[in-house]
């Protein structure tokens, strides 16, 4: 079947037109995205502002006659933290929908964290054992751990790269004073959940997903995405190390100028860096390999799983 998967993230909105059979993998056929930075444009009283509702309204309608161009037969829309920690997020997503009847499933972090894993578990596969998953998104840090497709453990911490760098980093580049705050700070948080992930056992392999780990890595020197998806990626913690202190040196131009980097990322790499850095010595991992699937694909997978019969 043609399936339409709408994502509404922190920094970006996708809609992902997808054949999809069981069985078999799902095959990319179109993709529209905007880069809204939803986790912006929050006012005053932690609410999404009536402008950037409009737009994200403006979207959703723009992405319906998209899927119906393209045949989609079913479509699924959820969101992620940016609309979950809004103050009035239900209620901008309760009137897209009187006014599309497109309804936008708000996912629990656990649940991102979740359906995260269970992507990763389909792209490697058994023969990779007892897995460790780790996510970086614009609102959240999204941890797994387990040896079946669902993990045994899944956390989901307020570790974004979008939110510490609006949070924390004020100065292009960030002052010293700042970073060093953030920096404890994430260890602190990260630290607090190690032992319930440590619980899960000893991995296997590690593997990470999300648009900060693939520029990390491609920073390091990993192939490109015009090589493909089957090209083995792998970021090294000794890596990751020197980038979180590289990129917190850096201003927002200078990083956009790295390779597979945007201008539009650029300003929160160097968050998303600090908290690869932290989980990776936390957790000792020395390297990471890089999963081109993710939430949009574990939606998909799971869906797909409920038509089974």
């Amino acid at each position: 079947m043609r399936l339409g998967v709408l994502d509404v993230g922190s920094n970006t909105v996708h809609l992902l037109v997808v054949d999809a059979h069981q069985g078999a993998r799902p095959l990319p056929a179109f993709s529209h995205k905007e880069e809204l930075h939803l986790a912006d444009h929050l006012d005053a009283q932690n609410r999404l502002t009536s402008e950037c509702a409009g737009r994200l309204l403006d979207f959703v309608r723009d992405a319906l006659e998209i899927a119906e161009d393209k045949g989609v037969q079913d479509l699924v829309a959820f969101a992620t933290s940016a609309v979950r920690d809004a103050a009035n997020g239900d209620e901008v997503l309760a009137w897209i929908e009187a006014e599309t009847n497109v309804s936008i499933q708000v996912l629990p972090g656990t649940e991102e964290s979740r359906l995260t894993f269970l992507a990763a578990r389909r792209w490697f596969g058994w023969s990779s054992g007892r897995l460790l998953l780790l996510d970086i998104g614009g609102g959240s840090l999204e941890i797994a751990a387990g040896q079946d497709e669902d993990p045994s453990v899944a956390v989901s911490l307020p570790l974004g790269a979008n939110r510490l760098t609006r949070d924390w980093l004020t100065s292009d580049p960030p002052d010293r004073d700042e970073v060093r705050r953030l920096r404890k700070q994430v260890r602190v948080e990260i630290a607090g959940a190690a032992s319930a992930i440590r619980s899960a056992g000893a991995p296997d392999q590690c593997v990470a997903t999300s648009k900060t780990f693939r520029q990390l890595a491609r920073i390091s020197g990993a192939a490109p995405s015009s090589e493909g998806a089957y090209v083995q990626r792998v970021l090294r913690h000794d890596d990751v190390t020197d980038l979180a202190d590289r990129l917190a040196k850096m201003t927002i131009a200078e990083r956009a100028q790295l390779p597979g980097v945007s201008l539009l990322r650029a300003p929160q790499l160097a968050a998303g860096a600090m908290i690869a850095d932290a989980a990776m010595d936390l957790f000792q991992i020395p390297a990471l390999e890089i999963c081109p699937w993710a939430l949009r694909e574990g939606v998909i997978l799971r869906r797909m799983d409920s038509l089974d019969g």
